[in-house]
């Protein structure tokens, strides 16, 4: 029986929480700690660091809107799934608790607190997000991606670093291929990804974009588009029509590999997405989800967008004239490209999971 200190790992199920968890993950493992991820059921379609042995899934709920009803069922989810971390932290005797944000995180960072165990929280986002913002009282630590996140609130300052994000083992490869600009003349690779929540825009936009390029950038163009399955015969048979070289699919499990691959990418601003490309340095244009409460991913483009390493496009703006436009201009001045390349590249952080467990290690006591 392995009997190496035990760290626990939470993180709502989405790759944007579970990627910096996985890293962090690798990491830790490396420097012979155990490690285990608290979650909920959508992590168990996950495929990377944590097998299913690996997991434990409680019982979590996301507090929307203000239906009486619907408060209280997820105010009572949420208790269940406390008691049961509370459970977990008896009998698994964790070290320290590391949360990477979403509602899931809730139940294990309080049962945390309750059992006397030290929570540190990770926040992606340029802005804290509202499960850690609820936490951030009760955790001894909180860790950052970004500078400034928390400067303007005195409880909270003195303790938050400043880590980066953690990047998984595929990113640090892919971070490892030279950006190539392409040829005047030559292949122009283009990416276009949406999110869990974005690919219906880039669905409704990108391919009227493409109709308006100019014939001579059809026949340069390779394209690789996330589309949703009910999108993909309208958007298929624009891109058939212009014959162009495309392909299309619901979702790629080699994301990193084709982040480094291509000379422009065009996608959502999630904090993960933002700092994946930072990290291998890719130009791109950014569209941010409109609507959330906190601006989040237009505060995460602006990272980007502030060092001239992407192009920030509101959605209200985003039309498939305007996108036409932008890649018109981009395929005319591979240049161009090749500084926002590097300009990104600047603005990312590769040791990331080093500094986040160095700090769990100090306050886990280590």
């Amino acid at each position: 029986m392995d009997t190496s200190p035990l760290i626990l790992l939470a993180a709502g199920g989405t790759g944007g929480h579970l990627f910096p968890a996985e890293a962090l993950g690798v990491e830790l493992i490396r420097r012979g700690f155990r490690v285990r991820l608290v979650t909920d059921a959508r992590a168990l379609r996950y495929s990377g660091l944590f097998s299913k042995d690996m997991i434990d899934v409680v019982a979590s709920e996301t507090a929307r809107g203000r239906n009486p009803i619907q408060l209280a069922h997820a105010g009572l989810t949420l208790a269940t799934g406390t008691l049961s971390a509370f459970n977990l932290m008896r009998r698994s005797k964790p070290i320290a608790v590391v949360g990477f944000g979403g509602y899931p995180t809730l139940p294990p960072l309080i049962a945390a607190k309750l059992a006397g165990v030290p929570g540190i929280i990770h926040d992606a986002n340029a802005v804290l997000g509202r499960a850690n913002r609820f936490l951030s009282r009760y955790v001894r630590a909180i860790a950052t991606s970004l500078p400034g996140v928390l400067d303007r609130d005195p409880t909270l300052a003195p303790k938050t670093t400043t880590v980066g994000t953690p990047m998984r083992p595929a990113i640090l490869a892919a971070a490892a291929v030279k950006y190539t600009p392409p040829e005047p003349n030559g292949p122009l690779r283009l990416l276009v990804v949406g999110g869990s929540q974005g690919a219906r825009i880039m669905a409704d936009i990108v391919p009227g974009a493409i109709e308006r390029l100019d014939p001579a950038i059809w026949r340069r163009l390779i394209l690789t588009q996330q589309v949703r399955d009910e999108d993909m015969t309208r958007v298929r048979a624009v891109y058939d029509k212009l014959k162009i070289n495309a392909e299309l699919a619901p979702f790629f499990t080699d994301l990193p590999a084709r982040l480094a691959s291509n000379h422009l990418v065009v996608s959502r601003s999630g904090a993960g997405t933002v700092a994946e490309l930072a990290a291998i340095g890719r130009p791109s244009i950014l569209v941010p989800l409109p609507g959330s409460i906190d601006q989040d991913q237009f505060a995460n483009a602006g990272v980007l967008a502030q060092v001239n390493g992407g192009l920030r496009i509101p959605q209200t703006e985003f039309t498939s004239d305007r996108l036409a436009a932008e890649i018109s201009a981009f395929a005319a001045e591979p240049a161009r490209l090749a500084a926002m390349a590097e300009a990104a590249r600047g603005a990312g952080r590769l040791d990331a999971a080093e500094r986040l467990a160095d700090l769990v290690v100090k306050v886990a006591g280590i």
